[in-house]
């Protein structure tokens, strides 16, 4: 069978009793019980057995023998006498008759217990991957990324795509984030980009005559780190279809991803298709985000009218949200750590008050709301035992303060969190513009490869009146799982003037365009078919399989969250040589 073994660590069953074998692993722990007896766990990637020493030949060879060496045992297998129901040769046990040391582990103390390491810290874990992944656990992720994307390829193939591949070394594209850049050694001064994503290819490849498009494509990113995203690549599942509408592209992913989620998901229970579709624009009234968890039950509601008369100072001029539940029971100091938690994640305050068992408004900021109390009764349904919590501000800011307020009291507040099952919705008709918040200036508000609704109709009437702009939508669409992103896509602007007019709103002009975007303009206009794709994330669908809360749990080899390779040592120094090869110089001014 193989050169080291006959049988794996989780193959023998009673039925192999008195069979001579030979096994192969790492010694995951030996337990002496007398001057000539012991018995070892042998672990390999199938599982693991018990090996009985009894001789004192036996016992002098493991004598000393650090845990998570590799060795080869050749024995015979028994009956065991105390079984193991928990494990899967917990029937049986191998007697030894010879012990090879295979791979001799040189160091007395492990950085981590093999089987507990995801208790230890992540930067230790990260340092020692090779170790963490041997911990069935963790190593249990990895397997079930493997079968989720053979799962993904098989669908996608058997609905007429072909798996292509696109570039990795590419010219640097402005699509929302920072390029990671390759100096080119013979072409002085110039650089090549990691491709953020193969939109532009995927798009080219349209142009040529392919009808259905996909790869698992690493991505290549410089952003900083959260729980749902890693830094630097990520691996995404890009489809295109050629003569597609949004529908095409939405019904295709309902028949790929659902059956993904049923067969390979920690929860039973899966969205029906299709999935229900929000609005960007109701999305954010009702679950102040555009990535809500269907799971809570809760909905932000605006009380801006209720409330207007209020000498309450951050009500003033400002758009008013409310979250509110019955029957709450918690006390102060359940509201004071609510209050404290949302204004850490959003930099915003908000406010409160409940409503006494004689109906009356009570604590928070109830004395300001004394002429208000019926109007807030009516829109909110409140009775005794009402709670409100609240968010004021602009629009924007108050509808996503608002948002945290209920993930966090749906969360926190039994009755209202339905967690085991995979909640999915398409939000659709996002803005095609919004008001960058650094700039104060126009600009694409998701992929500006979109074909804005309207077409270039709606370009024209909106052209130099920033509220008209604002109010065009374009045809993307974001797939949101249990309040996650996990897809994201559009129908594409295939048509080369209305291309330079969506452009022209942002403030780049016909060169601009062409000089950013060569390849796809000049393809273009030689005659592109209608298409549309998009883009689901593999890192975060297997994250959410797994029900893990971290991304990093997997990935085989992740970086830490400040985009260090800490087994690799990478980033790393290199060479003056290397610098000059590809003529960089170092400022260290600005080390």
């Amino acid at each position: 069978m193989f050169q080291s073994r006959t049988h794996t660590c989780g193959e023998l069953r009673l039925c192999d009793a008195g069979k001579s074998v030979t096994l192969a692993g790492w010694l995951e722990n030996v337990r002496e019980v007398g001057a000539n007896f012991a018995f070892l766990v042998l672990r390999d990637y199938y599982g693991t057995t018990q090996v009985v020493v009894e001789t004192e030949e036996m016992m002098r060879i493991i004598k000393g023998v650090n845990k998570e060496t590799t060795i080869q045992v050749a024995g015979t297998v028994r009956e065991r006498e105390s079984k193991n129901s928990k494990q899967a040769t917990g029937e049986i046990e191998i007697v030894p008759s010879e012990i090879k040391i295979l791979g001799k582990c040189r160091h007395n103390q492990l950085p981590f217990e093999i089987n507990k390491s995801k208790d230890a810290d992540e930067n230790t874990r990260l340092k020692y991957r090779y170790l963490d992944l041997r911990n069935p656990a963790v190593k249990q992720n990895i397997i079930l990324r493997c079968q989720v994307v053979a799962a993904i390829r098989a669908a996608m193939t058997q609905k007429g795509f072909l798996e292509i591949t696109t570039p990795i070394l590419t010219a640097s594209s402005p699509e929302g984030a920072r390029d990671y850049l390759v100096p080119a050694r013979n072409h002085p001064g110039k650089f090549y980009a990691l491709p953020q994503a193969p939109q532009q290819f995927k798009q080219l490849l349209m142009t040529s005559g392919f009808d259905r498009y996909f790869q698992i494509a690493p991505c290549f990113r410089d952003e900083d780190a959260r729980a749902d995203r890693t830094p630097g690549e990520f691996y995404q599942l890009d489809m295109e279809m050629a003569f597609a509408s949004q529908n095409d592209v939405l019904t295709t992913l309902e028949e790929v991803l659902r059956p993904i989620f049923c067969q390979f998901g920690k929860y039973r229970r899966v969205s029906q298709a299709p999935f229900i579709r929000i609005p960007f624009n109701e999305a954010m009234e009702r679950y102040g985000s555009d990535k809500p968890d269907l799971r809570i039950d809760l909905e932000v509601r605006d009380i801006t009218a209720e409330v207007a008369g209020s000498e309450f100072g951050p009500f003033q001029n400002a758009t008013v949200k409310a979250v509110s539940v019955d029957n709450f029971t918690e006390g102060r100091k359940w509201i004071d750590k609510l209050l404290a938690d949302v204004e850490v994640q959003t930099g915003n305050k908000c406010c409160w008050f409940k409503v006494d068992e004689n109906g009356e408004l009570t604590g928070g900021i109830s004395k300001f709301l004394t002429e208000q109390k019926a109007s807030l009764a009516e829109k909110l349904g409140l009775k005794p035992g009402s709670f409100v919590c609240m968010a004021a501000g602009k629009k924007l800011a108050a509808q996503k303060t608002a948002g945290v307020i209920r993930n966090m009291m749906g969360k926190r507040i039994p009755g209202h969190f339905d967690e085991e099952q995979y909640a999915m919705c398409w939000i659709v008709d996002f803005p095609m513009y919004e008001m960058g918040e650094e700039s104060g200036e126009l600009e694409f508000c998701h992929n500006p490869f979109s074909m804005p609704q309207g077409g270039m109709q709606a370009l024209l009437d909106a052209e130099g009146d920033t509220e008209k702009l604002l109010a065009i939508n374009a045809d993307q669409y974001d797939l949101v799982v249990n309040g996650y992103e996990s897809a994201s896509g559009a129908v594409r602007n295939h048509d080369p003037e209305i291309m330079v007019k969506a452009f022209q709103m942002v403030g780049l002009g016909e060169e601009d365009v062409k000089a950013k975007f060569p390849a796809m303009y000049n393809a273009f206009t030689y005659g592109a078919p209608p298409h549309a794709g998009a883009a689901p994330g593999i890192d975060r669908i297997v994250m959410l399989l797994c029900g893990e809360e971290s991304i990093r749990e997997v990935i085989t080899f992740p970086m830490n969250k400040t985009a260090q390779d800490l087994m690799m040592d990478a980033p790393t120094a290199v060479s003056q040589k290397q610098l000059d090869d590809v003529h960089i110089l170092i400022n260290e001014a600005h080390l």
